[in-house]
């Protein structure tokens, strides 16, 4: 059986599984608690799985060993941020958002100030994020199956691509938070079963010496110890130096605004389970962030990575897959195929349940904050606010898959820095402020979050990124003028800068009483489910 057939009736049972648990689950959501937060019934592991299958994307599962197997050390960089910036999530938000929200982070941030205007720049900055995040994952799913099936047409790529969009509805309308969130468990499992067994056969190859797999994956790039070193693609000169900061803070604080990853902290019971939820998640993600040294540099050092080699021209990401391929006795064995047909259902897997948790995030948003709280002011019903994050999720979904088809030849690691930039920037320093200076207001919040986004989007259209080099999303043009691909250290501290100045030049009255009962409330969890509902 070759490994085109052997995926694909792979990718078919994933999906199998995936819809049998949407319809298990839609006999168990009843009400609004139901949809948006899975009745708040889960554990702190089965939260913890379903964050670590949230939050390792496929841009963490392909794009990260495959910048590792391509610049060696400042690739596993990627990894390190990645992993950091859960510690920021633990110590600074998971606990306070889960006793002071309800189902979204706008809840949180509207207790004790003015709804409408928060909860429409929440909204409008969650839905951002979202999209951004979406279409990454698409048309990372459109080049990856598209490869591994043997079909590199563009109508096969813009069929995956609507495939994905269409299951990622399906999952967020008919089985809710609960569907998603075992969804997102079973993808766990998927990915770190897949991942733990490439590892050890990578180990297996060098007799489970670390020392000889770095030192042949030196050898194999012809880089020598600069593989092993600073320096491949950070560091350069100045502007690289300082580009890296940039990434690096948009890593590491943007996760504790992804607005995908904040819901989730509302599914559990309470705030110790939402405590154990993150410990879980880091346990589970630096396990395999860890793992993906022995991925990156085992491609690097099994595989060809030169310059006109399936891993350099996928920009890494293939290199995964070929290492199953590669250990499980190489191309055209039967071994080869069957662990290269695994990884790319795992990927496929991955992608599932990215997209259905940045939907229903989305989807959740537009009902609760934008419908039943600014268009309707609290007066909806729950039957009809579930209506209505349905009807959102089938927008959304086509929405993504339009802009999605014709955004394929963008580059997919800028749209996934983006969105963290675009969380730090804008969703981070409202929570931070909200939950930590009395004084904040409405103007401060609105402030920041809106001045986050634009200054952060902005830059971005002026970058690098998006034209004046071969590589920009528009090559033949050149209005580009910021010299950063990531926009982070400037439209972060301009976002915390925003949020301070719109609260001390507004003469919006005194909210202290308002900030005790929020404090008392996040701190103890006391009273929370009734708070939000004012």
């Amino acid at each position: 059986m070759s490994s085109d057939t052997l995926t694909a009736i792979l990718f078919l049972i994933v999906v199998a599984i995936t819809i049998g648990i949407t319809f298990w689950a839609s006999r168990q959501t009843r009400g609004a608690a139901d949809y948006y937060a899975g009745g708040r019934s889960f554990s702190g592991f089965q939260n913890g799985m379903a964050i670590s299958g949230d939050y390792m994307s496929a841009a963490s599962f392909l794009g990260i060993s495959g910048a590792i197997a391509l610049y060696g050390y400042d690739g596993f960089l990627y990894s390190i941020g990645f992993l950091v910036a859960w510690l920021v999530a633990l110590l600074l938000v998971a606990e306070l958002l889960r006793n002071s929200g309800r189902y979204t982070m706008a809840d949180q941030l509207a207790y004790r100030m003015k709804q409408r205007p928060v909860r429409t720049a929440a909204a409008t900055s969650t839905v951002v994020v979202s999209i951004f995040y979406l279409l990454a994952q698409m048309v990372g799913a459109g080049a990856l199956v598209a490869l591994l099936l043997g079909a590199s047409s563009d109508a096969a790529k813009n069929l995956t691509i609507a495939v994905v969009g269409l299951l990622m509805i399906f999952y967020v309308t008919v089985g809710g938070m609960k569907g998603t969130t075992w969804v997102q468990i079973v993808k766990a499992v998927l990915l770190m079963g897949g991942t733990i067994l490439i590892t050890i056969l990578v180990l297996a190859e060098f007799n489970f010496n670390i020392s000889d797999l770095l030192g042949s994956a030196a050898a194999n790039t012809g880089k020598g110890d600069a593989f092993l070193q600073p320096g491949l693609r950070y560091g350069v000169d100045t502007t690289s130096k300082i580009d890296f900061l940039s990434l690096g803070l948009a890593l590491v604080l943007g996760t504790a605004g992804l607005p995908h990853i904040l819901i989730r902290f509302y599914t559990v019971p309470t705030a110790r389970h939402a405590r154990q939820s993150v410990l879980w998640a880091i346990g589970l993600i630096g396990a395999f962030y860890l793992m993906t040294l022995a991925l990156g540099f085992g491609a690097a050092a099994l595989l060809d990575t030169g310059p006109e080699s399936k891993v350099a021209t996928s920009a890494g990401n293939l290199a995964s897959p070929l290492l199953a391929e590669e250990v499980g006795g190489g191309a055209g064995s039967t071994g080869g195929s069957i662990l290269l047909a695994l990884i790319g259902a795992v990927a496929f897997a991955t992608i599932l349940a990215v997209v259905a948790g940045l939907t229903l995030t989305s989807a959740s948003s537009v009902a609760h904050d934008l419908y039943a709280t600014v268009f309707k002011r609290g007066a909806a019903s729950e039957r009809d606010e579930v209506r209505v994050a349905k009807i959102a999720a089938f927008v959304i979904g086509g929405v993504a898959i339009a802009l999605a088809i014709p955004a394929q030849s963008l580059n997919i690691a800028f749209l996934v820095a983006l969105a963290f930039a675009v969380a730090a920037s804008a969703n981070l320093p409202s929570l931070i402020y909200n939950l930590f200076w009395r004084r904040f207001n409405t103007r401060g919040a609105v402030w920041a979050i809106y001045g986050g986004l634009i200054i952060c989007v902005g830059l971005v259209f002026f970058s690098p990124v998006v034209s004046g080099t071969p590589t920009a999303m528009f090559p033949d043009h050149d209005w580009q003028w910021f010299p950063l691909s990531n926009p982070g250290i400037i439209s972060i501290p301009a976002g915390f800068l925003l949020g301070w100045l719109g609260t001390v030049t507004s003469r919006e009255p005194d909210t202290a009483e308002r900030y005790t009962e929020l404090e008392v409330r996040a701190l103890t969890g006391a009273g929370a489910e009734q708070a939000v509902q004012h």
